[in-house]
């Protein structure tokens, strides 16, 4: 295959130029892109994330017990990536929003980087939610994390809703715990309207975020992958580069800060 053989300089400048050509790109971006702000992907031999793992959704629903480990790993986490700023990738992709080309970033993702990069909520497609914040499972309502966790460290107990004494949970999607469905339509609406599909930083292998790089090819987009390690959909891709993400996109894009 091309992509296996050809230099990076030929690659960066294909890109440059599918990048250049394209009218709608959807950006789609998983754990890679955080890496080089210093937050931690799950898979990478040692990740804190396999000491911490979260919590299944069940499990947290039906056991004070394991809502507390939850809020335990969760600051624990927290705390190894307080000081995270967005990437060359988040700042990247945070120009391509701004210049109209990219309508949104559909992202895996949980840290709340993209939004840092300057990107508007409304043009964030979060598959997974969001780990800044807290929301009642039962009411809705959202929760500061500061006062979660001063009230989580003062008591030892996973706080409930002040409005209507539900289970406060992290705004993530938990193992087991249903997709959310605006966002996967909005999604899936960017997905088989887009004539360029640009992954950035995911492994795709969690579904069914990972089915949307296909979609989008199956829909006419020419597919992009840049990730540093191999993915299962490599050979389906118009163009693959396995490096760093940071000096690769801001060196096509430009106008990174």
């Amino acid at each position: 295959m091309m992509f296996m053989t050809e230099p990076l300089t030929t690659s960066m400048a294909r890109l440059k130029e599918m990048v250049d050509g394209a009218d709608a790109i959807a950006g789609f971006t998983g754990a890679g892109i955080s890496t080089e702000s210093g937050v931690p992907d799950f898979r990478s031999p040692g990740s804190p994330w396999l000491q911490n793992k979260p919590i299944p959704f069940e499990a947290f629903l039906r056991s004070p017990e394991a809502r507390r480990e939850a809020w335990r790993r969760k600051f624990t986490m927290d705390d190894l990536y307080r000081g995270a700023r967005p990437s060359r990738g988040h700042r990247a992709l945070a120009s391509l929003v701004a210049s109209g080309q990219m309508p949104a970033v559909i992202t895996q993702n949980i840290d709340g980087l993209h939004q840092a990069s300057g990107i508007a909520d409304e043009k964030i497609i979060e598959l997974h939610g969001n780990g800044t914040y807290a929301v009642c499972l039962s009411c809705g309502r959202r929760h500061d994390l500061a006062q979660v966790r001063s009230r989580f460290e003062a008591t030892g107990e996973a706080p409930d809703c002040d409005a209507c004494g539900g289970i406060v949970k992290s705004a993530t999607i938990s193992f087991g715990q249903a997709m959310p469905e605006l966002p996967m339509r909005k999604a899936l609406k960017l997905t088989v309207s887009c004539d360029l599909f640009l992954v950035v930083g995911s492994s795709l292998v969690v579904y069914p975020a990972a089915s949307l790089p296909l979609m989008a090819k199956e829909s006419g987009a020419r597919l992009v992958i840049v990730n540093r390690d191999p993915t299962p959909i490599d050979d389906a891709a118009d163009l693959v580069i396995h490096e760093e993400i940071g000096p690769v996109l801001s060196a096509v894009v430009g106008k990174t800060g």
